[in-house]
């Protein structure tokens, strides 16, 4: 099998659409600090452009979780393998995912952040399949919905490669 990607989003409309949900986050939390969760890998990229255009201050943590295996579908088993560094009790916490697709992950991430005592808890992803998804999930800010086609770059990967592409791609499989 030999994959090629194929440019789903260019680099410029990601940066547009970065710039927009900064502002708009600098509004929403006018007043207020603004503390990043990050869900690694994925969104590493993604929450250090958002951060950029956000102008209200922020604070960052970093978390990985994972519902995948090293192929393109999600195992249905969410897992906690690096947790937060520091308490977020009374904290205006924003979730920064690269792409959600079933609902597993940001839904379970939700409630346990509630648990522990966040004065608000809002998610934000790049990229929503919602054909995908399986639990009843509202995400508050969205960069693009897309197809149910499985994507690379911009920190998303296909068995750690091509993080690195500065666009949104697809994956397409062929026989060589």
């Amino acid at each position: 099998m030999r994959e090629t990607i194929r440019e789903l989003i260019s680099e410029e409309e990601v940066n547009a659409r970065i710039r927009e949900l900064g502002a708009q986050i600098s509004k929403d939390y006018e007043g207020k600090t603004v503390h990043l969760v990050c869900i690694l890998k994925g969104a590493c990229i993604f929450m250090c452009e958002l951060a950029k255009r956000i102008t209200v201050p922020v604070s960052m943590d970093f978390m990985t979780v994972s519902s995948y295996g090293s192929g393109t579908k999600s195992s249905g088993i969410v897992r906690i393998r690096k947790d937060l560094d520091d308490p977020i009790d009374g904290l205006d916490v924003l979730i920064v995912e690269d792409i959600v697709d079933s609902g597993r992950t940001l839904f379970y991430l939700e409630e346990v952040f509630r648990q522990r005592g966040c004065a608000s808890v809002r998610t934000i992803t790049l990229l929503d399949k919602p054909e995908r998804r399986v639990v009843d999930l509202d995400v508050d800010y969205t960069g693009f919905v897309i197809p149910d086609q499985f994507v690379v770059g911009y920190g998303m990967d296909y068995d750690q490669r091509y993080r690195d592409l500065p666009f949104i791609g697809v994956v397409e499989f062929s026989e060589e």
